[in-house]
């Protein structure tokens, strides 16, 4: 590790005697240390007894000049940088540290010397070419770019990408003929390239020259119909010289190729998009094109996804869900277009959608377990209480090692409510203690599981214990305030219950039957019989269907 530590700094030994090294070692070592445990004031003191030692190290002054680039001393961190540099002017690392620090303080002169210094030092790092050609852009010396990128033509042949820069470079001197000459040298080079005669065309065009421009996308076609880059150039040449209807014809003859890649066409239409909404054209027009590439190829999902994305970012939410179930169609496992569908039918409350779409999504991906939960949803709103706890079995079957331990608690709260419709309280109770073993704020557990204790008039102190979390939890809720209000009156403690249910009332209870009743209830044994008679004929005027409710009203008092 100590060895490691030297080479990397590139540490010079030369001209100290063994003590003097033997010292100089353990300062600077002890600076690293003291450096890792963020000491820095001490990792600087050693640092000057290394130099007060050996006041050539160009490690000591590297270290030192990171230490006063940590407090922002840019000055003094540039000086002893220069030292490390001048000390080993052979390593690579603290060259490109200084050059990148002369970049940002903006000393493009010192930077320009150093660069041009360490590319003649290591010319096979070809980095510092690219980073002398950004320095010189950035100071608009485009003869100088033009220089360097020579230099990395030298190195590395005639490309494609140096080529391209050069065509920008002599476009942004004003050189037309330089740049038009560097992409005919390319096609020259590789002349059984197509694309770079399809470069030249796009060149062409946007110099204005647009005739020559159409003369090599036709030439290019002619030897291949079916290449996409001079189809969309083609396009391009149409659109610019207001040839609409050749345009749209062009477009057609892309998008609607089935030997042009999918992933070609959706590059296309994607900027198609772009340009017609730069241009104000009718969404209908973009309706329209992906409706023929869709009929043409139908089993390309990329596009169907696109085309939902499009129709979603003009709100047109309806317009998109036949174009969903034809991606469902292709891609049955296609999640997140199933959600989106799933998203709109739980806000428009339609029971049937949503078991439709969750009851293909179980099959399709068992591991989404949101779908399992909507439709378990959709089961208990239609009274399939069997399928209800089949369904959340099946998704509690496949619970993953990152499910959220509140997804897991809400499958088993949710069979605790099918349990406890169906009679068999104790499979229920077993339900919510293992939802309450999952996630113990699972509000909804905690409210029914007590209140059907409360119903069974067992484990009363549990159920207010629970009940009374839950009112904590959201204190305006009036279903959580009606269920303790009912514990209460369970137990006896008839006038804490009374001032609960009136809590109930006022928080939106007033619109259940069941509330109004046990208000009722509540006001007959806190001594209000006409309170009580009052309450227990709305709640029959609003639906009720408990069993005693009439004989209550007859009988003026309270029947369990």
């Amino acid at each position: 590790m100590l060895l490691l530590t030297m080479q990397v700094h590139g540490q010079q030994t030369n001209g100290l005697t063994a003590e003097e090294q033997k010292r100089f070692d353990y300062y600077y070592l002890e600076s690293v240390n003291q450096k890792l445990k963020q000491n820095y004031t001490t990792a600087y003191e050693l640092l000057q007894h290394c130099l007060a030692i050996n006041p050539h190290s160009s490690a000591a002054y590297y270290e030192l000049s990171q230490y006063y680039l940590y407090l922002k001393q840019n000055k003094l961190g540039i000086e002893a940088l220069e030292k490390a540099v001048e000390y080993a002017p052979d390593n690579y690392w603290y060259g490109q540290g200084l050059a990148n620090l002369y970049m940002q303080q903006d000393e493009m002169d010192k930077a320009v010397n150093l660069l041009e210094t360490m590319c003649k030092q290591f010319p096979q790092r070809r980095e510092l070419l690219l980073t002398l050609e950004s320095v010189y852009a950035r100071a608009e010396d485009y003869d100088k770019v033009i220089g360097v990128l020579d230099r990395l033509e030298e190195q590395m042949g005639k490309n494609e990408q140096i080529s391209m820069e050069k065509f920008r470079v002599y476009l942004q001197k004003k050189d037309e003929q330089k740049a038009l000459k560097e992409i005919e040298e390319l096609i020259a080079q590789y002349p059984n390239e197509l694309r770079y005669q399809v470069v030249l065309g796009d060149a062409y065009l946007q110099l204005g020259k647009e005739n020559k421009a159409y003369e090599l996308y036709q030439k290019v076609l002619k030897a291949e119909p079916d290449n996409a880059q001079a189809m969309y150039s083609l396009a391009s040449y149409y659109e610019l010289t207001d040839q609409t209807e050749q345009y749209n014809r062009q477009l057609d003859s892309l998008l609607l190729n089935h030997k042009v890649d999918s992933n070609v066409k959706l590059n296309v239409m994607r900027r198609y998009i772009v340009q017609a909404e730069r241009d104000g054209r009718d969404s209908t027009q973009i309706i329209n094109q992906f409706e023929k590439i869709l009929k043409q190829d139908t089993e390309n999902d990329q596009m169907t996804m696109l085309y939902v994305q499009y129709l979603l970012a003009k709100n047109m939410k309806k317009e998109s869900h036949p174009v969903l179930y034809r991606l469902l169609e292709i891609d049955p496992t296609n999640s997140a277009g199933r959600l989106m569908l799933l998203q709109d039918a739980v806000s428009d409350e339609d029971v049937n959608e949503i078991i439709n779409i969750c009851e293909g999504g179980v099959t399709a991906t068992p591991e989404v377990l949101q779908f399992y939960y909507y439709l378990a949803y959709g089961y208990l709103q239609t009274d399939r209480l069997d399928e209800v706890l089949t369904t959340c079995q099946h998704a509690l079957e496949h619970v993953a090692d990152d499910t959220s331990p509140e997804v897991i608690s809400d499958f088993y709260g949710m069979q605790g409510d099918v349990y406890h419709q169906q009679s068999k309280n104790h499979e229920a109770y077993e339900a919510y203690d293992k939802a309450l073993e999952y996630n113990p704020q699972n509000i909804g557990a905690l409210n029914n599981y007590a209140y059907y204790l409360s119903l069974d008039k067992v484990n009363l102190d549990k159920a207010e214990e629970m009940s009374y979390t839950t009112i904590k939890a959201e204190p305006e809720n009036g279903t959580y305030l009606d269920t303790y209000a009912w514990v209460l009156f369970v137990k006896g403690n008839y006038t804490q219950a009374k001032l609960y249910i009136d809590m109930a009332l006022k928080a939106g209870g007033e619109v259940s039957a069941d509330v109004v009743e046990h208000c009722g209830d509540i006001y007959y044994k806190n001594g209000d019989v006409e309170g009580a008679v009052k309450y227990w004929k709305q709640a029959l005027e609003m639906g009720s269907k408990s069993d005693t409710l009439q004989r209550k009203i007859n009988k003026k008092q309270y029947i369990e």
